[in-house]
C-alpha cells in the first residue's frame, strides 16, 4: 500500500506504535506485512507497557495475554 493511503490519517490517530521514526506509522497494510515477515506482530496487539519494550515477539505477545 502506498504512502498515500486515503486511511492514513485516520489510522494515525488511533496508532499505539510508539516508534518515533516507523515509516509505517498509519499504514496498517504495510506494518502488518513488515512484522509478519519478521516472525512479529504490530504494536496494536500489544498492551501500552508491553508495547513500550519495543519487543513484538510472538512471545511476548503471548506472555502479555497469558
Amino acid at each position: 500500500m502506498p504512502a498515500n493511503c486515503p486511511n492514513r490519517q485516520k489510522n494515525t490517530k488511533t496508532c499505539t506504535c510508539t516508534y518515533s521514526g516507523c515509516p509505517r506509522h498509519g499504514l496498517c497494510c504495510e506494518c502488518l506485512q513488515y512484522h509478519l515477515a519478521m516472525k512479529q506482530l504490530p504494536a496494536c496487539c500489544f498492551t501500552p507497557e508491553a508495547e513500550a519494550t519495543y519487543d513484538r515477539s510472538f512471545k511476548k505477545f503471548i506472555e502479555t495475554w497469558k
